[in-house]
Protein backbone atom coordinates (compact mmCIF):
# COMPACT_ATOMS: atom_id res chain seq x y z
CA UNK A 1 0.00 0.00 0.00
CA UNK A 2 0.88 3.60 0.06
CA UNK A 3 1.01 5.85 2.40
CA UNK A 4 2.08 9.96 2.84
CA UNK A 5 4.11 11.39 5.56
CA UNK A 6 3.86 15.08 5.71
CA UNK A 7 6.66 16.76 7.72
CA UNK A 8 9.81 16.45 6.97
CA UNK A 9 11.20 16.76 10.61
CA UNK A 10 13.21 14.47 12.40
CA UNK A 11 10.14 11.91 13.85
CA UNK A 12 8.65 12.88 9.69
CA UNK A 13 11.82 11.29 8.54
CA UNK A 14 11.95 8.10 10.89
CA UNK A 15 8.62 7.53 10.23
CA UNK A 16 9.14 7.62 6.42
CA UNK A 17 12.07 4.92 7.27
CA UNK A 18 9.85 2.50 9.10
CA UNK A 19 6.77 2.83 6.23
CA UNK A 20 8.72 2.47 3.82
CA UNK A 21 10.41 -1.04 5.19
CA UNK A 22 7.40 -2.84 3.29
CA UNK A 23 5.15 -0.47 1.56
CA UNK A 24 5.59 2.63 -0.68
CA UNK A 25 5.83 6.03 1.12
CA UNK A 26 6.33 9.49 -0.23
CA UNK A 27 7.17 12.30 1.99
CA UNK A 28 7.03 16.30 2.17
CA UNK A 29 7.65 19.01 4.39
CA UNK A 30 7.52 22.80 3.77
CA UNK A 31 11.44 23.41 2.37
CA UNK A 32 12.72 21.15 -0.19
CA UNK A 33 14.94 18.08 1.36
CA UNK A 34 17.62 15.76 0.13
CA UNK A 35 15.28 12.46 1.30
CA UNK A 36 14.49 9.72 -1.04
CA UNK A 37 11.20 9.49 -2.23
CA UNK A 38 10.27 13.60 -1.67
CA UNK A 39 7.69 14.54 -3.42
CA UNK A 40 4.98 17.82 -3.49
CA UNK A 41 2.56 19.12 -1.10
CA UNK A 42 -0.03 18.35 -3.86
CA UNK A 43 1.38 14.46 -4.63
CA UNK A 44 1.49 13.73 -0.97
CA UNK A 45 -2.16 14.53 -0.03
CA UNK A 46 -3.73 12.55 -3.26
CA UNK A 47 -2.67 9.42 -1.35
CA UNK A 48 -5.45 7.54 0.71
CA UNK A 49 -3.08 7.17 3.80
CA UNK A 50 -1.79 10.43 4.82
CA UNK A 51 0.70 10.98 8.30
CA UNK A 52 0.86 14.49 9.55
CA UNK A 53 4.05 14.72 11.59
CA UNK A 54 4.01 18.48 11.57
CA UNK A 55 4.50 20.54 15.35
CA UNK A 56 1.14 20.93 17.23
CA UNK A 57 0.96 24.83 17.32
CA UNK A 58 0.99 24.94 13.43
CA UNK A 59 -1.56 21.94 12.74
CA UNK A 60 -4.75 24.57 13.24
CA UNK A 61 -3.16 26.90 10.05
CA UNK A 62 -1.63 23.75 7.63
CA UNK A 63 -5.07 22.06 7.41
CA UNK A 64 -7.03 25.88 7.18
CA UNK A 65 -4.72 26.99 4.48
CA UNK A 66 -3.79 23.57 2.65
CA UNK A 67 -5.65 20.51 3.35
CA UNK A 68 -8.99 19.72 1.58
CA UNK A 69 -10.51 16.48 2.68
CA UNK A 70 -11.09 13.59 -0.34
CA UNK A 71 -12.13 10.21 1.64
CA UNK A 72 -8.38 10.14 2.94
CA UNK A 73 -7.52 8.10 6.45
CA UNK A 74 -5.00 10.62 8.43
CA UNK A 75 -2.99 9.68 11.46
CA UNK A 76 -1.64 12.44 13.35
CA UNK A 77 1.62 11.79 15.07
CA UNK A 78 1.92 15.45 16.36
CA UNK A 79 1.46 15.75 20.21
CA UNK A 80 0.73 18.56 21.83
CA UNK A 81 -2.30 21.08 22.83
CA UNK A 82 -2.76 24.22 20.70
CA UNK A 83 -1.81 27.38 23.45
CA UNK A 84 -3.64 29.62 21.52
CA UNK A 85 -7.01 28.05 22.09
CA UNK A 86 -6.36 24.97 24.48
CA UNK A 87 -8.05 22.90 21.45
CA UNK A 88 -6.90 19.15 21.81
CA UNK A 89 -5.69 17.86 18.29
CA UNK A 90 -8.19 15.49 17.90
CA UNK A 91 -10.90 18.44 17.99
CA UNK A 92 -8.82 20.74 15.79
CA UNK A 93 -8.77 17.74 12.96
CA UNK A 94 -12.57 17.00 13.48
CA UNK A 95 -13.27 20.31 12.09
CA UNK A 96 -11.46 18.59 8.51
CA UNK A 97 -11.46 14.79 8.00
CA UNK A 98 -14.75 12.46 10.02
CA UNK A 99 -13.96 10.81 13.06
CA UNK A 100 -14.07 6.92 11.81
CA UNK A 101 -10.60 8.87 9.07
CA UNK A 102 -9.18 9.50 11.57
CA UNK A 103 -6.14 7.80 14.21
CA UNK A 104 -3.53 9.37 16.55
CA UNK A 105 -0.22 7.76 16.81
CA UNK A 106 1.25 7.03 20.87
CA UNK A 107 3.77 5.14 22.67
CA UNK A 108 7.88 5.65 23.28
CA UNK A 109 9.37 6.87 20.03
CA UNK A 110 12.89 8.17 19.97
CA UNK A 111 12.86 8.80 15.96
CA UNK A 112 17.17 8.43 16.21
CA UNK A 113 16.21 5.00 17.56
CA UNK A 114 13.28 3.92 14.90
CA UNK A 115 15.83 5.21 12.04
CA UNK A 116 18.26 2.66 13.49
CA UNK A 117 15.20 -0.10 13.31
CA UNK A 118 15.52 -0.86 16.79
CA UNK A 119 12.20 -2.54 18.41
CA UNK A 120 9.81 -0.63 19.96
CA UNK A 121 6.41 -0.61 20.32
CA UNK A 122 3.20 2.14 19.34
CA UNK A 123 -0.44 2.46 19.74
CA UNK A 124 -2.48 3.49 17.26
CA UNK A 125 -6.02 5.02 18.42
CA UNK A 126 -9.24 5.75 16.79
CA UNK A 127 -13.09 5.30 17.34
CA UNK A 128 -12.95 3.33 14.48
CA UNK A 129 -11.08 0.60 15.22
CA UNK A 130 -10.67 -0.72 11.31
CA UNK A 131 -9.00 2.42 10.87
CA UNK A 132 -6.40 1.69 13.20
CA UNK A 133 -5.96 -1.60 12.37
CA UNK A 134 -5.02 0.12 8.67
CA UNK A 135 -2.33 2.23 10.13
CA UNK A 136 -0.90 -0.66 12.17
CA UNK A 137 -0.41 -2.87 8.91
CA UNK A 138 2.35 -0.32 7.78
CA UNK A 139 4.50 -0.55 10.49
CA UNK A 140 7.48 -3.28 9.82
CA UNK A 141 8.84 -5.78 12.31
CA UNK A 142 10.54 -4.21 15.02
CA UNK A 143 7.35 -2.03 15.80
CA UNK A 144 4.87 -4.07 17.42
CA UNK A 145 1.87 -1.50 17.35
CA UNK A 146 -1.63 -1.86 18.79
CA UNK A 147 -5.09 -0.61 18.31
CA UNK A 148 -6.90 1.19 20.41
CA UNK A 149 -10.04 3.71 21.21
CA UNK A 150 -9.02 5.95 23.51
CA UNK A 151 -7.84 9.03 21.52
CA UNK A 152 -8.37 11.79 24.03
CA UNK A 153 -6.12 9.34 26.88
CA UNK A 154 -3.57 8.91 24.21
CA UNK A 155 -3.69 12.55 22.92
CA UNK A 156 -3.47 13.57 26.33
CA UNK A 157 -0.41 11.26 27.54
CA UNK A 158 1.26 12.44 24.01
CA UNK A 159 0.57 16.26 25.01
CA UNK A 160 1.26 15.66 28.97
CA UNK A 161 4.36 13.95 28.98
CA UNK A 162 6.75 16.80 27.46
CA UNK A 163 5.77 19.37 30.02
CA UNK A 164 6.84 16.37 32.63
CA UNK A 165 10.06 15.71 30.43
CA UNK A 166 11.02 19.54 30.97
CA UNK A 167 10.37 19.08 34.76
CA UNK A 168 12.44 16.12 34.57
CA UNK A 169 15.42 17.86 33.04
CA UNK A 170 14.94 20.76 35.23
CA UNK A 171 15.38 17.83 38.28
CA UNK A 172 18.80 16.59 36.57
CA UNK A 173 19.90 20.12 35.71
CA UNK A 174 19.58 20.88 39.49
CA UNK A 175 21.73 17.68 40.39
CA UNK A 176 18.15 17.09 42.82
CA UNK A 177 19.51 12.91 42.37
CA UNK A 178 17.71 10.33 41.17
CA UNK A 179 15.53 9.79 44.21
CA UNK A 180 14.26 13.24 43.03
CA UNK A 181 13.53 12.14 39.32
CA UNK A 182 11.94 9.18 40.30
CA UNK A 183 9.13 10.88 42.41
CA UNK A 184 8.88 13.56 40.05
CA UNK A 185 8.11 11.56 37.14
CA UNK A 186 6.07 9.19 39.58
CA UNK A 187 3.52 12.09 40.66
CA UNK A 188 3.66 13.32 37.23
CA UNK A 189 1.97 10.50 35.87
CA UNK A 190 -0.67 10.76 38.53
CA UNK A 191 -0.92 14.25 37.50
CA UNK A 192 -1.01 13.34 33.98
CA UNK A 193 -3.45 11.16 34.51
CA UNK A 194 -5.76 13.68 37.43
CA UNK A 195 -6.23 15.81 33.85
CA UNK A 196 -6.90 13.27 31.57
CA UNK A 197 -9.94 11.13 33.31
CA UNK A 198 -11.42 14.88 33.81
CA UNK A 199 -11.80 14.69 30.52
CA UNK A 200 -13.38 11.27 29.90
CA UNK A 201 -9.65 9.37 29.14
CA UNK A 202 -9.69 5.75 30.23
CA UNK A 203 -7.69 4.84 33.43
CA UNK A 204 -6.02 1.82 31.84
CA UNK A 205 -4.49 3.91 29.10
CA UNK A 206 -1.80 6.19 31.68
CA UNK A 207 -0.33 2.81 32.87
CA UNK A 208 0.35 1.45 29.44
CA UNK A 209 2.39 2.99 26.19
CA UNK A 210 0.75 5.53 25.36
CA UNK A 211 0.72 7.19 29.13
CA UNK A 212 3.81 5.56 31.36
CA UNK A 213 5.76 4.05 28.37
CA UNK A 214 6.50 7.37 26.47
CA UNK A 215 6.85 9.39 30.04
CA UNK A 216 9.21 7.00 31.23
CA UNK A 217 11.37 7.26 27.98
CA UNK A 218 10.97 11.03 27.44
CA UNK A 219 11.67 11.94 31.14
CA UNK A 220 15.05 10.35 31.20
CA UNK A 221 16.64 10.99 28.29
CA UNK A 222 18.90 13.41 26.73
CA UNK A 223 17.53 12.32 23.31
CA UNK A 224 14.32 14.43 24.66
CA UNK A 225 14.56 17.87 23.42
CA UNK A 226 12.12 18.81 26.18
CA UNK A 227 14.43 17.17 28.66
CA UNK A 228 17.41 19.01 27.26
CA UNK A 229 15.39 22.27 27.64
CA UNK A 230 14.53 21.86 30.99
CA UNK A 231 17.67 20.75 31.82
CA UNK A 232 19.34 23.88 29.88
CA UNK A 233 16.52 26.11 31.94
CA UNK A 234 17.96 25.14 35.09
CA UNK A 235 21.13 26.05 34.45
CA UNK A 236 20.40 29.32 34.14
CA UNK A 237 20.21 30.25 30.22
CA UNK A 238 17.34 31.63 28.39
CA UNK A 239 14.62 29.93 26.88
CA UNK A 240 14.79 32.11 23.22
CA UNK A 241 18.69 31.13 23.28
CA UNK A 242 17.59 27.21 24.39
CA UNK A 243 15.27 27.14 21.51
CA UNK A 244 17.70 28.41 19.05
CA UNK A 245 20.32 26.21 19.95
CA UNK A 246 18.00 23.55 20.10
CA UNK A 247 17.16 24.10 16.43
CA UNK A 248 13.92 21.58 16.95
CA UNK A 249 10.57 22.10 18.46
CA UNK A 250 10.15 21.55 21.48
CA UNK A 251 6.32 20.68 21.88
CA UNK A 252 6.27 20.80 25.89
CA UNK A 253 7.30 24.73 26.53
CA UNK A 254 3.49 26.21 24.85
CA UNK A 255 1.59 22.93 26.11
CA UNK A 256 2.46 23.66 29.67
CA UNK A 257 1.14 26.77 28.98
CA UNK A 258 -1.87 25.74 27.55
CA UNK A 259 -2.47 22.71 30.24
CA UNK A 260 -2.08 25.47 33.18
CA UNK A 261 -4.53 27.09 31.34
CA UNK A 262 -7.15 24.78 31.04
CA UNK A 263 -6.41 23.69 34.94
CA UNK A 264 -7.25 27.03 36.08
CA UNK A 265 -10.47 26.93 33.72
CA UNK A 266 -11.73 23.78 34.83
CA UNK A 267 -10.19 23.90 38.38
CA UNK A 268 -8.03 20.45 38.17
CA UNK A 269 -5.16 19.91 40.15
CA UNK A 270 -2.07 20.53 38.20
CA UNK A 271 1.09 21.30 40.08
CA UNK A 272 3.92 20.01 37.80
CA UNK A 273 2.94 21.78 34.82
CA UNK A 274 1.65 24.81 36.64
CA UNK A 275 5.59 24.97 37.86
CA UNK A 276 6.73 24.28 34.48
CA UNK A 277 4.53 27.33 32.76
CA UNK A 278 6.01 29.68 35.36
CA UNK A 279 10.03 28.58 34.93
CA UNK A 280 9.06 28.94 31.05
CA UNK A 281 7.81 32.39 31.72
CA UNK A 282 11.01 33.15 34.05
CA UNK A 283 10.20 32.09 37.39
CA UNK A 284 13.18 30.36 39.28
CA UNK A 285 13.98 26.58 39.16
CA UNK A 286 14.78 26.73 42.73
CA UNK A 287 11.73 28.73 43.55
CA UNK A 288 9.49 26.24 42.14
CA UNK A 289 11.09 23.33 43.47
CA UNK A 290 10.87 25.11 47.14
CA UNK A 291 6.81 25.30 45.75
CA UNK A 292 6.85 21.99 45.14
CA UNK A 293 7.79 20.15 47.97
CA UNK A 294 5.72 22.58 50.22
Amino acid sequence: MDISVIGGGKWGQALHFAFSQNHTSIITSRTKKDIPNFVTLQKALSNRYLVVALPAQIVGEWLKNNFKYNNQKVMVAAKGIEESSGRFLNEIFSDFVPSENLAYLSGPSFAAEVVKALPTALVVSSKNRDTAREFCAFFPNFIKSYADDDIVGAEISGAYKNVLAIASGVCDGLNLGLNARASLIARGLVEMQRFGLSFGAKEATFLGLSGAGDLFLTASSTLSRNYRVGEALAKGLKLDKILQELGEVAEGVLTSRAISKISKEKNIYTPIAREVSLIIDGKSPLDSLRDLLA
